[in-house]
């Protein structure tokens, strides 16, 4: 699964675009393991992911290393399993007391299919107190999760902003947060507000978002979505995107 690609996009870099669009505080590699740490919040800036799916014959002695960097800072270790994994990993960790949650859909698809303008889209250069209250109607937003996506935006060394969609009397009705690396263009957050749901709000937000996007060069969009969350599948299935790869995370049970 590691050649996987759509229209060029493969796993490798998909992997590398979601480490840039949400930034950790620290940061190390442990030969093809990418280790990060923030404040225990986000999963992907709070995990170690492979990205190298060779053989690893260092692979025990390199998840005791690991485990003892996370101990170190405070934190679990929390494993991002992706088809970029080395042989065994899965195993390798049942063995030692992990479960895995849920999977999730990583998913791409050109801009082109669905971007426009919208009346009543805000773009901002950090989030603010009405962006964090929505997105907290579609998430747990832990404190921790909450402190990290305000210290984000001072983090980024991509082009990136934070959506609000309006409705004509001014009340916000969907948010996101979209970040372009070159050609690709990350969504992330995209929740409506829970008396607009099913109205269309997000859809009309990643079009106005994915036309921003494109006049800072971003060409596809790609996101990431719980697989079980059907309808939010279901409407990127019809802006055009298709699903690339999955990933799970892997925990120690409590």
């Amino acid at each position: 699964m590691q050649g996987k690609s759509w229209q060029g996009v493969s796993v490798v870099e998909l992997e590398r675009a979601s480490h840039t669009a949400v930034p950790a505080l620290r940061t190390a590699f442990d030969g093809p393991f990418l280790l990060r740490a923030f404040l225990g919040g986000t999963g992907r800036a709070n995990a170690v992911s492979s990205l190298d799916p060779a053989p690893d014959a260092g692979l025990p002695l390199r998840l005791d290393r690991i485990e003892a960097a996370y101990r170190r800072v405070g934190l679990p270790a929390r494993f991002r399993s992706t088809p970029l994994d080395p042989p065994g990993l899965e195993e390798a960790l049942l063995e030692r007391g992990y479960r895995a949650d849920e999977e999730s859909r990583v998913m791409a698809g050109p801009l082109a299919a669905f971007a426009a303008p919208e009346e009543g889209l805000e773009m901002a250069e950090q989030p603010g107190e009405e962006w964090l209250s929505l997105i907290a109607t579609a998430e747990h937003q832990t404190p921790a999760r909450r402190a990290e996506k305000l210290q984000a935006a001072a983090m980024m060394l991509v082009p990136a902003a934070w959506v609000l969609l309006r409705t004509p009397d001014g009340r916000a009705a969907a948010a996101a947060q979209v970040a372009v690396d070159g050609r690709l263009v990350g969504f992330f957050d995209v929740a409506a507000a829970p008396e607009f749901r099913r109205q269309g709000m997000a859809r009309r937000l990643l079009r106005g978002a994915a036309a921003w996007a494109q006049a800072r060069g971003g060409l596809t969009g790609w996101l990431q979505v719980s697989a079980g969350n059907v309808p939010a599948c279901a409407l990127y299935e019809a802006l055009g995107m298709r699903e690339i790869y999955r990933y799970r995370y892997f925990l120690r049970a409590a």
